[in-house]
């Protein structure tokens, strides 16, 4: 029987439009359980969609610290999330929840 050849999933393969980068981090916040290391890394893998040199350089960071910081191990400063959330063109918005 042949070996099945298997790919590692990169979900930033897969997000194309500004609408789908919005859906997959409003679900991943959803997902997170309070988990900022979560969010941070779902907002990396939006950052590698667009183009992680680009975002970095519009959000004023050098590439290399916006690797570290959405990598997932750590959990960023709130100033780098909105940061990073400009350059990505995202914004958050709150609502009550019953």
């Amino acid at each position: 029987m042949p070996k099945t050849k298997t790919t590692r999933f990169d979900i930033s393969e897969h997000l194309r439009t500004p609408e789908e980068m919005a859906a997959y981090l409003d679900a991943s916040i959803e997902e997170s359980d309070g988990d900022a290391a979560f969010i941070a890394k779902a907002l990396g893998d939006i950052a590698r969609a667009k183009g992680m040199s680009q975002v970095a350089r519009d959000a004023g960071l050098s590439r290399e610290s916006l690797y570290k910081a959405l990598s997932g191990e750590r959990t960023p400063g709130f100033d780098t999330i909105l940061k990073v959330m400009k350059a990505l063109n995202l914004k958050i918005h709150a609502e009550a929840v019953a």
